[in-house]
């Protein structure tokens, strides 16, 4: 029996996407009216993206009307969203229309094409719904639901939560605008046919050796590049030289260049034992890539550099360079390497969802600091039900301590009796 037919998916703000997917809020505001009943997929209403990725759905349990301006504070705690957003969006009609969603997850998240605007985007294949799994059960649904339908003033500690994450959220912004100007242009300079060859490959070249310094690569400042020049060595934490080639593909002596290049400017031994790379656009020719094999050269494309960058950006530590040079391994290895980027992406979206779930535990189930045996009860039957294996007391203890660790500081510990009796308490959200 299909329980429910999904057409189309809903663009909200990550921010409160990520509320929906936690199960911390359960309704949203808008300006139109969505009709009860109603199923739609969620996705993060991100216009610079090509593709979004989906992994939960809604159903609308009802909708109503909002006009009482002196309510806002309470109204933006509960829905976890800026007040100024709120009260900018009743100024324009005078009133909003709040819509209580049941969110489900997709059996698996799916990618769609984001290529369209407005608030609903068309899915291609619809997707048939045959079991339902919610991110809350009942009890906590209603309980939920009931705080944003009465108005329940939230706990103070709610309140200064709140305050503290509209105020990270808009610096968050203000600086990512900031830092992904540049990053975006790698794949643009990679594959650039425009201009002269000279002023291509120099401009690729730097964005390159900008690209391994923001990784966590020291640059060798002698390496500049140019006519006999090697284009970038890295001297630390490991030797790493690299050979950056732009335009529509990459030259098929490029591996002969690079080891002539290198054996002139280091000892034999030294560049030997070096990491070799090539980052160029295109598919690579099969005679290009039995010479990679052949002189141990890695080959990656300039959108996976873009990609490690990007998510080096977003997530400051999240790059292991020593992880990364088990990547580095002779020919093509563009796969390898986004192999890596969505195991550290898992990663960070288990541990988003560890911290969430101690939020809920403490903020929206009203419970005692909880231990790591709390939390992993807690996760098990919320997220994670299917993992397989289920998170265990150890993993969910590691990441709790490495969480509340004070360079990380998105949970705080009371230190007790190790993994059995320390209990963590929510500090601030890690967003996806």
């Amino acid at each position: 029996m299909t329980e429910a037919t999904i057409f189309a998916a809903l663009r909200l703000p990550s921010g409160v996407l990520s509320s929906l997917e936690s199960g911390s809020t359960t309704a949203i505001y808008a300006q139109s009216f969505n009709r009860p009943k109603q199923d739609f997929a969620l996705c993060s209403d991100d216009p610079a993206a090509s593709e979004v990725k989906i992994s939960v759905w809604a159903r609308c349990e009802g909708s109503q009307q909002f006009s009482e301006k002196d309510k806002c504070d309470i109204l933006a705690a509960r829905l976890q969203v800026p007040i100024e957003s709120l009260q900018n969006a009743l100024e324009q009609n005078g009133f909003i229309w709040l819509s209580y969603l049941r969110v489900y997850h997709l059996p698996s998240p799916i990618i769609i094409k984001n290529s369209t605007k407005g608030v609903f985007i068309a899915l291609e294949n619809r997707i048939y719904i045959n079991k339902l799994q919610p991110v809350l059960d009942d009890s906590n649904y209603e309980k939920r639901k009931r705080e944003v339908e009465n108005l329940e003033p939230p706990e103070p500690l709610d309140v200064q939560i709140q305050k503290m994450l509209e105020e990270v959220e808009f610096q968050s912004k203000i600086e990512s605008l900031k830092k992904f100007d540049w990053i975006k242009t790698i794949h643009n300079l990679g594959t650039a046919t425009t201009g002269g060859n000279y002023e291509k490959g120099t401009a690729f070249e730097q964005v390159v050796q900008r690209s391994l310094a923001s990784l966590g690569f020291e640059l060798d400042p002698n390496a500049k590049g140019g006519a006999g020049g090697m284009d970038v060595c890295c001297i630390k934490p490991y030797l790493l030289v690299c050979e950056c080639k732009s335009g529509l593909s990459i030259p098929g002596n490029t591996v002969y260049e690079l080891h002539k290049l290198g054996n002139v400017h280091l000892t034999k031994d030294i560049f030997d034992s070096a990491v070799k790379l090539i980052i160029g656009p295109g598919k690579p020719t099969d005679q290009l890539k039995r010479s990679s094999q052949e002189y141990k050269i890695s080959i990656i494309n300039p959108m996976t550099l873009q990609k490690l960058v990007e998510l080096k950006a977003k997530y400051d530590g999240a790059i292991n360079l020593f992880e990364l040079k088990e990547c580095l391994q002779a020919g093509q290895i563009d796969d390898k390497i986004d192999e890596y980027i969505q195991k550290v992406e898992g990663k960070i979206k288990l541990r988003s969802k560890i911290v969430g779930a101690v939020k809920e535990l403490i903020i929206d189930l009203d419970s005692e600091k909880p231990t790591a045996q709390d939390v992993k009860v807690h996760s098990n039957a919320t997220f994670a039900r299917n993992y397989n294996p289920k998170l265990g007391d150890r993993l969910v203890y590691e990441i709790l301590i490495e969480l509340s660790s004070p360079l990380a500081g998105y949970l705080g510990r009371v230190e007790s009796d190790g993994i059995k009796g320390d209990r963590f308490y929510f500090l601030r959200d890690l967003p996806i």
